[in-house]
């Protein structure tokens, strides 16, 4: 007999796991990726060629990767995704040029984006209406303890004389560890339910998923979120560097940053008491305001606050732009409305800290920080003004493969 969904979560507790792992590994890989290379001769520009490309490449494989999850499994791309990730930490530990350190980071840029679409799309499929925020909170949890542990890991393992040696060691250990996904993956998703299918239909054409109302505003505010994620990771470094902050204490912030975001996630439902356009509102308002205070010349015990605050800001954003998409995505599109969200957060995470570095370089390292903040400032208000945190979320009893632990 099957029930309704979001009965039984042991599958989204194991989906949880399997994106910890994925998400290490990359998080791991990327600084090793540039330390590699960096190894084998490269200078600025081709390092930021080659983390450029991990970016880039993916790009065109998002919206048919979406196309395919809509009328089909999603499971099937968990596996995949893993696979590249893990070919691409592991040959790229191997490769002994630039050129093909640039390949396998797009494949493992490809891989991630890969278990990504078809993870969110489990979650979009598998959580009641009612759960999705909370779902796809706790999804991002796996995010969060991924991006965690794997900057640590990377800096335990790579240094000392031969950097080559070290962050290709590096590199297999994060190949590794992405495989470790695989023991959570079974039965993950239900083949013989309805939503499981493969399902017939014509496809929603990109300009009108783009055009429903709702979806541009998510896609703001999912870029808006990553792109000060990245740039505070990218920056922070170089702000404590001008103001003579150890790195030990500016790893410890960043730390902190990313530990306050996971007690959001964490917390996620009963924070959706006060509203999802209040909240997501209010967070990304004051997420802007705590941005801009970066650029002030506060002390060590400020600035760790400020981060503090600002993580658990940002803890919000994310996950509730997944359900915004998904709620606004006409009906048969919304695994490539995700997707072309995800699109979104890439194109971010390569103009933001290009952006970033042409502003710092005319007004000042703390000057991106401001940028920032006038960005998030602006997806305060997109919230505000969106229609679809408002409206309630349409059935999905047809698309929502119940697990086969609730049967």
């Amino acid at each position: 007999m099957r029930r309704r969904p979001g009965g039984n979560r042991g599958w989204l507790l194991r989906l949880v796991i399997a994106f910890s792992f994925a998400q290490a590994a990359v998080s791991m890989a990327r600084p090793a990726v540039s330390y590699r290379a960096l190894a084998l001769g490269a200078d600025e520009r081709a390092v930021g060629v080659i983390a450029g490309v991990y970016a880039l490449l993916p790009l065109f494989a998002a919206v048919p990767l979406g196309r395919r999850t809509d009328h089909g499994r999603c499971a099937p791309l968990l596996p995949a995704g893993v696979v590249l990730i893990a070919a691409g930490c592991v040959l790229g530990g191997r490769a002994d040029s630039l050129a093909a350190m640039a390949v396998w980071s797009g494949v493992m840029g490809l891989g991630h984006l890969a278990f990504v679409i078809g993870a969110q799309s489990l979650v979009a499929r598998q959580s009641a209406p009612h759960e999705q925020d909370r779902d796809f909170g706790h999804f991002t949890i796996g995010a969060s303890l991924g991006q965690l542990v794997g900057p640590v890991a990377a800096g335990a393992l790579i240094g000392g004389h031969d950097m080559a040696a070290t962050s290709a060691l590096a590199l297999l250990v994060a190949g590794a560890g992405a495989a470790a996904a695989f023991t959570t993956l079974w039965r993950i998703e239900d083949r013989t339910a309805p939503g499981a299918r493969d399902r017939s239909g014509d496809r929603v054409p990109v300009r009108r998923i783009l055009g429903a109302r709702g979806v541009p505003a998510g896609i703001l505010i999912s870029l808006s979120v990553l792109s000060a994620t990245d740039v505070l990771t990218a920056y922070l470094p170089v702000v404590g560097e001008e103001r003579g902050i150890a790195p030990s204490v500016v790893g410890l912030l960043l730390s902190l940053r990313a530990a306050a975001t996971i007690a959001c996630r964490l917390v996620l439902t009963p924070l959706l008491r006060l509203g999802r356009t209040p909240l997501l509102t209010s967070t990304c308002l004051l997420a802007a305001l705590l941005c801009a205070g970066i650029a002030l010349p506060v002390p060590v015990w400020a600035l760790a606050a400020m981060l503090a605050a600002l993580g658990f800001c940002l803890g919000v954003g994310q996950p509730l732009s997944m359900t915004t998409v998904v709620r606004a995505a006409p009906e048969g599109a919304r695994s490539t409305a995700l997707a072309l969200r995800l699109t979104g957060n890439r194109l971010g995470q390569v103009a933001a800290p290009a952006g970033a570095g042409l502003v710092a370089g005319v007004a000042g390292v703390a000057a991106p920080f401001v940028l920032l903040g006038g960005l998030l400032l602006l997806s305060a208000g997109v919230a505000l003004r969106s229609p679809a945190a408002r409206r309630p979320a349409p059935a999905l009893t047809e698309e929502v493969p119940t697990p086969l632990s609730e049967r």
